[in-house]
Parts: C-alpha cells; sequence; structure tokens
C-alpha cells in the first residue's frame, strides 16, 4: 500500500466516515437502514454497589476500551449511556479501594447491569490490557503483561516516561544521563522493543542507544508493559515486547474537565508544567494538552555536578473526533520537541573537572575546565541533540451490525527530525541531521463471535524515507517498506482462555550510495577523488511469527499459564549500514549489509495466587534467539590494542551469534489483616543471557540488566479526615545486584558493583467540605541517601577516567526531591 493510498484512508477515515454516519433522511422519507439505525440500542444503564452492604458506590468509573466510551456513576451509584453501539463488548468498573470488576455485556439487551464491588487490598486482576488483539482482562492473557496505573506514575519523580516505569519486575532502562532512557524487557532492547502511543505505533530512530522515546510523560495514563514476543501483532521489531502508553479515559457526555499540574525535582532544578482540557459534549470528544519541562545539569557525589547534562522539552498533543452508534472516528496529534545536552565526559586530570572545547584559533580548539558559571543554569553546549517528532493520524472503529463485528482502522503520518551539534565554531550547524518520514497503518477486522470462539484478522504495515541533511553522515539515507498479515483467535473453554495466531511480514530496505570528495563533501561517483561511505545496496527480509497460549483459572485465586510464541526482528538501518562517528554513544560505528534477521523461540510460564490480604506471582522464561545482532569493539591491526577512529574513540562493528536467555519475575505482597491499609510489596527479577559454544570473554551478551531486588512498605489510608483524603507513605528498597556476567571481549563491557537505594515518598488529596478533590500533592525522594552509583545498563559508565578520584565514567543522579502538585477543573 503506497503512502498516497494510506493517506487517502486517513482523510476518509478520520473524516468522510463520521460525516456519512450522521447524513439525515429527507423530509417525509422513511429512515435509510444505517450503521446508526442498524446498531442504535435503548440506553444501557446500571448500578455499581458495595457487594457486601447494596449501599450505591459514587464516582465509580465504567469504561467500554474497545469503544473509548466511560461515564462515572452518581451519587446514588446509578450510570446511563446514551447512543452505545449494540453489541457484546468488554466493561470495565473502577473504584477505589475496590476490585475491579470486567466482564462482558450486550449493550443492546435493555437489561440494567448491576455491578457488585467487593473491597480488598489487593488486585484481584481483573485489570484490562489494550495492547493486544482487542480489550483482555490481564488475568485471561497468557502473555505477561502488566500496568503501571496513573496514581503510581505520580507518586514516581522521572526526567522521561522510561524513567517513570523502569522499577516495573522485568523492565530495564539504557539511559544516557536524566533525560535519555531506552527500554529494555527481559534483556532486550533498542528494536526489539515496540512502543505504542495509545495504540499507535511510534517510529523515531530507534537504532540509536541514546535516541530517547518522543512521548510527553504528563499525557500517559497509564502504560501497558506486555513481555513477550509481540510480533504477532505488530511484525518486526517486537520480538521483545511492546510498551502500550494509554491516554486517560474519555469523558462523560455533556462534561468538559481540565488538568493543572507541576512539578519541581531537586537535583537537577528540573520544572514540569502540564495542562490539558477535556469534553464530551453529544458524542464530540476532544482532549488537548500542552507540556513545558526544563532541567539543569544533574550532580551526584562524585562527579558534582555533570556538565551539559540538561534538557529542555516543548510538547502538545490531543485528539478530537466523534462517539456514535456506529463507532467512534478521532483524529490525533503529537508534537514532542526537546533540546537534550551530550555529555562527554573528558575531565581535567589535576582537579577533576569536566572538560569543555573552546575555540583556539581559525581551525583549533583546547580543551578547558568548566567553570561554576558553566555548570549553573539551564543552558546547553555541545555536543547536544535536537528532537522534534510530529504524529497525526486517525483512530476509526466501526461497528457492524448487532453481531459484534467491528473493523478498526489506524493510520498515521510521522516526521522525526534528529539533529545533533557539535561544532565550537559553529554550534548551530547541523553535525548529523536525520529526516525520518513515515506513514503506517494498522487495519484489523473483529469477526462475530462463532460457537465461543472470537477471531481477529488484520494486517500492518508502514511507508518510511530517511534522509541526511546533515555535514556528517553515521547512516545512508534510505527507504523503507514493511506489510505483515495476521489472524488472531481467542476462546474461553470452561476456565480455560485459549488464544494463538500466525502471522507473515516482509521488509525491504533499499540504501543509497553515498560518495564522498577531498572535503568530506557529497559528490559522484565519477569524481576522481571520490571515496565511497556507503555502498548502496537493497535487503529484503520475510519470515513467520506465531503464538498460542492458555490461561488456567483454577479458582477465584489461583490462576496458571503457558504460552509459546516465535519473534522475528529485521536488522535496522544502523546494524546493516552504519560507517561514523555517533557523538551520542561515545563510539565509531560499522554496519554490514550482509547481517541475516532475527528469529526467537520463547516459552513462558507462570502462575498468581491471591487472596483479601495475599498476592503471590512467579513469571518464568526461556528465549532462544538466532542470528543475535550486537556491536562488537575492534582491535587494532595488529592486535595489540583497541581500534581508533579520528577523533580517538572505539570502533565498534555489529556482529552476529547465537543466544540464550533464560530468567523471570517474582512478586510477593502483604497485606495484613486487620491493618487493610498497610502493603508490603515485594519483588525480584532476573536474566540469563550467553552465546553458546563462544569464547570466555564472549559467553555473555552485552547490555544485560543485572538482578535486581525491591521491597516498599506502603500505607494507604483511605479518605481518612475531611479534607485530607487518601493520604499514603512509601519507603521503598531497591538492591541492584553486582553484574558479572558481561560481555568483556575486546574491552566492549566491564563488571558492575551492586548498589542500594533507599526512595520514599507521601502525599494526599485536598478535598472540599463536599467531598470533591481540589487538589493532590505527591512528595517523593530518590536515592534519599545520595548513595554515587552506576547502572550497568548506563552509557556513561564508560566514559573517561577521572584522574582526581581514580573512578572511570560518569555516575548517576544522586538525590532527588520531588514535588507535583496536580490540580483538576470542572468547567461543566
Amino acid at each position: 500500500m503506497s503512502p498516497f493510498s494510506l493517506l487517502v484512508l486517513l482523510l476518509v477515515g478520520g473524516i468522510v466516515a463520521p460525516a456519512a454516519a450522521q447524513d439525515a433522511p429527507a423530509a417525509g422519507s422513511p429512515p435509510p437502514v444505517t450503521a446508526r439505525a442498524r446498531t442504535a440500542g435503548p440506553p444501557f444503564t446500571g448500578r455499581v454497589v458495595d457487594a457486601a452492604t447494596g449501599e450505591g458506590l459514587p464516582g465509580a468509573n465504567v469504561v467500554f476500551s474497545d469503544l473509548k466510551r466511560g461515564t462515572a456513576t452518581g451519587p446514588d451509584g446509578r450510570f446511563s449511556f446514551v447512543d452505545l453501539p449494540r453489541g457484546r463488548f468488554t466493561v470495565q468498573i473502577r473504584y477505589l479501594g475496590y476490585n475491579t470488576v470486567t466482564q462482558t455485556v450486550d449493550t443492546g439487551s435493555g437489561q440494567p447491569l448491576e455491578a457488585r464491588l467487593t473491597t480488598s487490598a489487593t488486585e484481584i486482576g481483573q485489570v484490562v490490557v489494550t495492547g493486544v488483539s482487542q480489550a483482555t482482562e490481564m488475568r485471561r492473557s497468557p502473555v505477561p503483561t502488566t500496568v503501571v496505573d496513573h496514581t503510581r506514575l505520580n507518586q514516581t519523580a522521572a526526567g522521561n516516561i522510561i524513567d517513570a516505569i523502569a522499577h516495573t519486575p522485568g523492565l530495564s532502562q539504557v539511559t544516557t544521563g536524566a533525560a535519555i532512557s531506552k527500554p529494555v524487557v527481559r534483556g532486550l532492547g533498542f528494536n526489539r522493543v515496540v512502543t505504542l502511543n495509545n495504540g499507535a505505533r511510534q517510529e523515531g530512530q530507534q537504532w540509536g542507544d541514546e535516541h530517547g522515546i518522543e512521548i510527553d510523560e504528563f499525557s500517559v495514563d497509564r502504560a501497558e508493559i506486555i513481555k513477550g514476543p509481540g510480533s504477532l501483532l505488530y511484525g518486526s521489531d517486537a520480538m521483545a515486547g511492546v510498551i502500550n502508553f494509554v491516554a486517560p479515559d474519555p469523558v462523560d457526555e455533556g462534561r468538559i474537565l481540565g488538568t493543572a499540574t507541576a512539578s519541581y525535582q531537586s537535583n537537577n532544578r528540573q520544572q514540569g508544567y502540564s495542562f490539558q482540557n477535556a469534553g464530551n459534549i453529544k458524542g464530540l470528544n476532544w482532549l488537548a494538552r500542552g507540556t513545558r519541562k526544563v532541567a539543569g545539569n544533574y550532580r551526584n557525589r562524585y562527579d558534582g555536578r555533570v556538565y551539559n547534562s540538561g534538557f529542555n522539552e516543548w510538547d502538545a498533543n490531543g485528539y478530537v473526533g466523534v462517539n456514535k452508534s456506529w463507532g467512534y472516528s478521532h483524529l490525533t496529534f503529537s508534537s514532542f520537541n526537546q533540546r537534550v545536552g551530550l555529555t562527554e565526559g573528558a575531565r581535567d586530570e589535576a582537579t577533576g573537572r569536566f572538560l569543555k572545547d573552546v575555540p583556539a584559533g581559525p581551525d583549533d580548539t583546547q580543551a578547558v575546565p568548566v567553570t561554576d558559571a558553566d555548570l549553573r543554569g539551564y543552558g546547553l553546549a555541545v555536543p547536544q541533540q535536537q528532537i522534534n517528532h510530529l504524529r497525526i493520524g486517525t483512530d476509526n472503529n466501526f461497528i457492524l451490525g448487532e453481531n459484534g463485528a467491528r473493523l478498526t482502522l489506524l493510520v498515521n503520518y510521522q516526521q522525526n527530525l534528529r539533529r545533533e551539534f557539535g561544532n565550537v565554531f559553529d554550534p548551530s550547524e547541523n553535525s548529523l541531521y536525520f529526516q525520518l518520514r513515515t506513514v503506517d497503518y494498522a487495519l484489523r477486522y473483529f469477526l462475530p463471535e462463532i460457537s465461543g470462539w472470537n477471531l481477529t484478522l488484520g494486517s500492518s504495515g508502514l511507508q518510511q524515507q530517511n534522509r541526511n541533511l546533515g555535514f556528517e553522515f553515521l547512516i545512508p539515507a534510505y527507504r523503507t517498506s514493511e506489510a505483515g498479515v495476521f489472524g488472531v483467535a481467542r476462546k474461553t473453554i470452561g476456565a480455560v482462555d485459549l488464544s494463538g495466531g500466525l502471522r507473515y511480514d516482509v521488509r525491504r530496505t533499499t540504501a543509497e550510495a553515498l560518495f564522498l570528495n577531498a572535503d568530506e563533501q557529497p559528490t559522484n561517483s565519477t569524481d576522481p577523488d571520490a571515496e565511497t561511505k556507503f555502498a548502496g545496496f537493497q535487503s529484503t527480509f520475510g519470515n513467520y511469527s506465531g503464538s498460542v497460549g492458555a490461561a488456567y483459572n483454577l479458582n477465584e485465586r489461583i490462576t496458571m499459564k503457558a504460552n509459546i510464541s516465535r519473534g522475528f526482528r529485521a536488522p535496522n538501518i544502523a546494524e546493516l549500514g552504519s560507517n561514523g562517528q555517533h557523538e551520542g554513544t561515545i563510539r565509531y560505528e560499522i554496519g554490514q549489509p550482509g547481517l541475516r534477521a532475527e528469529t526467537s523461540l520463547q516459552l513462558d510460564a507462570g502462575v498468581s495466587y491471591t487472596t483479601d490480604h495475599v498476592r503471590l506471582s512467579v513469571d518464568a522464561f526461556t528465549n532462544a534467539i538466532d542470528n543475535y545482532i550486537f556491536p562488537r569493539r575492534l582491535l587494532n591491526a595488529g592486535g595489540t590494542g583497541d581500534s581508533l577512529s579520528p577523533d580517538g574513540n572505539g570502533v565498534f562493528r555489529y556482529e552476529q551469534g547465537q543466544a540464550r536467555l533464560l530468567g523471570g519475575e517474582v512478586s510477593l505482597d502483604f497485606h495484613p489483616h486487620p491493618l487493610d491499609w498497610l502493603h508490603f510489596e515485594n519483588s525480584f527479577s532476573m536474566v540469563r543471557a550467553r552465546q553458546p559454544g563462544r569464547p570466555e570473554g564472549e559467553k555473555y551478551l552485552p547490555f544485560i540488566p543485572a538482578d535486581r531486588l525491591q521491597s516498599e512498605l506502603r500505607g494507604n489510608f483511605r479518605r481518612q479526615g475531611k479534607r485530607l483524603t487518601n493520604p499514603y507513605a512509601r519507603v521503598q528498597l531497591e538492591h541492584t545486584f553486582a553484574q558479572n556476567r558481561f560481555f568483556s571481549a575486546f574491552d566492549t563491557e566491564t563488571a558492575t558493583p551492586g548498589y542500594t537505594l533507599i526512595n520514599a515518598g507521601l502525599g494526599t488529596d485536598f478535598a472540599s467540605a463536599k467531598g470533591r478533590v481540589l487538589a493532590s500533592l505527591f512528595l517523593t525522594a530518590n536515592n534519599l541517601f545520595d548513595v554515587g552509583y552506576q547502572s550497568h545498563l548506563s552509557r556513561l559508565k564508560y566514559a573517561d577516567l577521572n584522574a582526581a578520584n581514580g573512578r572511570r565514567g560518569v555516575f548517576n543522579q544522586g538525590r532527588n526531591v520531588s514535588v507535583r502538585l496536580v490540580v483538576p477543573l470542572s468547567f461543566k
């Protein structure tokens, strides 16, 4: 499918379909058999009550995730939906301090729903996830999944959205300072994890170590982490998992709401401000958000202020559309704009101060120690990045009759502009400048239920073009096209939920040749002084993915799961064709066009036991990857030392091997009776990753997170007091074990000592005399005792030696105290 035809689909889906569905018949003529007339049912009503007392629960959230419709119960616990599509859909009912209830209902039956919620200190597991084929209860999905809700996000101090969810068992992050984080799921990251922005695939320059996720952290209501191959639905790049950042639930009919958020973090003086407005008037839905963030240089006990580690950010995002009985159609928008300083880590040997390059003549530079003034404020120096990511798309869901069939269509246009500046003589010169344009689509047809089987057929793909617009060149200009078709089936047989599917993908990447003259400027191949920078090539990869699994609910307390899946990943452009100095990674990178596609075979198994006061879950996995791609440091021609680039940085080439990973996560939560407000939550996660048959220094995979133990003691005091409601307090121990299993060959990696961090937090809601929440306050302290540490996945760990204290690299952030204020607003 061409980009032009996809853009036509975008316009048709986002504009024409809703308009056609609302066309009125001529006066005196009978109503036509439209989608609205065919699927509009009577109002869907119900009541949410306390199972023990029978009293109505006011303010409970009732949400149809697949329909993007939601409401809240009134003072007596009653709710009503008007103009809701007719059919069988999953509804989720949530209320603070009660178990979430999820069930499938027939919205056209005319029968009211009574939901009886039970109080519990633990979450039984009826949380709905949407990053799978359709909205599904988490406990009914055989693939390990974790949801980080909005409350937890507010209670976490973070520099970016990946930082905010990185405490999730099985999830880690590759970091470059405070601003840049990339997710690692069970030891796999980069182009092996697909990021979704409210269900839409996010396409930036994911191949780069220091290329973060271009999503506004304030726009995320919750995050769904799917820990296992997601290739079945999302194709290549989802081999390790999927992270879906979900927007807030839709606003109730007839209401216009807003939220104002302000935050401050002490370590790097980070300020964040965000304002959201959302409404729903007669089916016209909208949400608009604007965000501003700015941060200075962070500090730690060994480096002091880390020079050029600040960032600043402007974001805007939202949607506008209609929700009617025929479904919904939304036009979506997102603009992410960030500047990030890149820390190089060079030090003055005598004082240990960071060095900066300054002009020392027409063509020479000199490294001088930074001043105190350089470390204060919010200014950025070179090298630095500028990232502008624009996404415009349409999100559509069309109800096809009353038998449950429906069609969803996502179409997006994305432009990612990434500039890297490194010229001290001209700081505005674009050393590297990538322009990536993408048109992607996802089409799914949900068939009517047949003998208990729920079948979904679909196709997804993209067209991509990347251009080099700078003065330096790291990867070739290229074009990529990708398309895949898939089928997914689900069925419930008694207490067993079965699911599985198959997919086939084809991806083609065409790289353009580039020749440079004596001045290192582009020229043609006929130039006698021309040197080949990039040889043109075309690579085509085709492969299949599949998954089959089951979840067995032995009773209300015990659930067992198992899943086997095959994933696929085509090499990215950096692995195939890079040849240049990458300022952000402090290394020279070389690709290989002959690399083969990675394939994986992963087996997952898990069991969970949940009562009102105890929750235990154990998830284990084993993963075999063929043709695993990784960067390896090269030796010089004599084999006596590291090969160095003209700038003095190490040279790395992408290689392939066999990878075997195994590990898992254990979570154990206690809520002792009668102290139901007290929570003692514990988790342990581990990954072992090897390359069979390799020499001693090469037997472990690079970039593998260390084992991690987390224990948190939390008090949730539900609705205590009249004006201070829902106060909480928590203290957390986070112990990361030493990582002595590392890729030591060619000095690619070194061992990392273990460390223990203590984090704490407290907060409360402020309420009016009538119980309406006026504001929420969150106080958080990370690394309370200011421990000096380096994460094994911190890229700054490999910066230059600090001769003044004998420590190599730059350390992670020290003590950080954060305050966040959230003020809900009601305009109607």
